[in-house]
């Protein structure tokens, strides 16, 4: 796509509405979506601001928001906003600084600009395809750990509703087998940041075990961009067809590989 960088101003500005809203406002009613699933008020204001901003400044541009129900992007999608307004929403409602605005420009399947704003943090991160990847205006790379056994490694949330209790069963497995050959396992409660800090070194490997698009998109992109590998648990390239997200600094995916494969599932 031509542009990237306008695209890229356009995204940040809009990142920018989330990080205002959620530092100045309180969640509201919180309601259940699901089995263990909630949104708040302030994750449907949020979408709905922004999705007003992108179209009135980006019209021929689609949008896909999870508070709108989700939904699927395939490789023969032209070019669509994917956005998720608090990333981390359960760690939102609980006072937990741990979420984020996660807004990702998806063209033909593959993210192409990027943004990951999570304001109670200060961190803002930021990239374009073939651009790098930045946090607060400053360059980042994935770390350079070459042992597993030195790795810190993050794991996305347990599941929750239909089928949880078999797709745990899995989960579990790949708990345990982590903690054994990882030096710390951390569970942060928003996949933005498990991809994000994997892209800027403060955790070498990310195990999240689904791939919503709004949830991953933009956090795949930063951490490509920083040097990192993202894929699935075949060890293919990640895509959108991709049933996990395995982010990891390069050096470490073989290894990382080996031992989620050998939790089964």
């Amino acid at each position: 796509m031509k542009d990237l960088d306008a695209l890229l101003a356009t995204a940040r500005d809009a990142a920018a509405i989330g990080a205002r809203l959620m530092t100045t406002r309180h969640p509201g009613t919180v309601r259940a979506k699901g089995d263990r699933d909630y949104v708040t008020e302030l994750d449907v204001r949020i979408q709905h601001e922004i999705r007003d901003f992108l179209a009135r400044t980006t019209p021929d541009i689609d949008f896909l928001g999870e508070e709108d129900g989700g939904g699927t992007i395939e490789e023969s999608t032209g070019a669509v906003w994917v956005l998720d307004p608090i990333d981390g929403t359960s760690n939102f409602a609980h006072g937990i600084p741990l979420c984020a605005t996660s807004l990702a420009l998806v063209h033909h399947g593959e993210p192409v600009v990027g943004v990951v704003t999570a304001p109670f943090l200060n961190l803002r991160y930021h990239a374009v395809e073939g651009g790098g990847a930045y946090c607060n205006n400053e360059r980042i790379h994935a770390s350079t750990t070459t042992e597993l056994h030195r790795a810190i490694v993050s794991l996305g949330d347990y599941a929750t509703g239909e089928g949880a209790f078999e797709k745990n069963e899995h989960r579990f497995a790949v708990t345990r087998a982590l903690a054994e050959n990882v030096e710390r396992v951390r569970m942060f409660g928003a996949a933005s940041l498990d991809l994000a800090w994997v892209a800027q070194g403060r955790t070498d490997c990310c195990v999240i075990l689904s791939n919503n698009p709004w949830d991953t998109a933009a956090g795949v992109l930063i951490a490509t961009q920083a040097g990192a590998t993202v894929v699935n648990t075949d060890g293919k390239k990640h895509s959108a067809r991709s049933t996990a997200t395995i982010g990891s600094n390069g050096v470490l995916v073989d290894s990382l590989l080996r031992t989620t494969a050998g939790a089964g599932g």
